[in-house]
């Protein structure tokens, strides 16, 4: 999987149709992320591919929110974005909005990895330092168990999502849990690692 954009080709395409600031928080950290998962699975090569989908992932979601993930393949192919990328983009709606599957590993890490930064977003806000770096999973399972907290967030997602990422892990769904929360940190949006504001 190779990127057929550059990132900042793809920032240029992301602010074209996104000016919400919490919308464009949400794709910084979505790519940063998924660039950690790549890392961290093995698939180095593709961590541009992984970031800059995670990245564009929502592109359509600010202006056409009832046509999420429907949307976002002719927004995207204007941008000149692959085949490949559109697909797995389209792929982190599935069964919401989304008739696409997620099937290759990097699809389920962004399926897992949607829902469950929007989580750990809502969780930091809540804390005094307004920040991840000092988060823990712990405290962060304790979290999501409450169904009131962030109860706009689907719990299924990263559940099921995560769920087949730790065959590697001994850890499964908390390893999950790490990898975004530290991923959060590769963010490249030119704000403070992983603190949410």
């Amino acid at each position: 999987m190779e990127s057929s954009i550059t990132r900042q080709e793809a920032l240029e395409l992301l602010r074209e149709y996104n000016k919400e600031p919490f919308h464009l928080q949400h794709g910084f950290t979505v790519e940063g992320v998924m660039r950690w998962y790549a890392d961290e699975l093995g698939y180095g090569e593709e961590a541009d591919f992984w970031a800059i989908t995670g990245l564009l992932h929502d592109i359509d979601f600010e202006l056409y929110p009832q046509q999420h993930c429907q949307k976002a393949p002719e927004l995207l192919r204007k941008g000149g974005v692959s085949e490949e990328m559109v697909r797995a983009v389209c792929s982190h709606g599935y069964g919401i909005c989304s008739d696409t599957r997620p099937e290759h590993e990097m699809e389920k890490v962004l399926f897992a990895a949607d829902e469950l930064t929007g989580l750990i977003g809502a969780a930091a806000r809540m804390r005094p330092s307004k920040s991840t770096q000092d988060m823990e999973v712990s405290s962060l399972k304790k979290k999501f168990k409450d169904k009131k907290f962030a109860a706009g967030c689907s719990r299924d997602s990263p559940g099921s999502g995560a769920s087949g990422l730790g065959a590697g892990h001994p850890d499964g769904a908390d390893h999950f849990g790490y990898a975004v929360l530290r991923g959060q940190g590769e963010r490249r949006d030119g704000g403070a690692g992983a603190g949410v504001r």
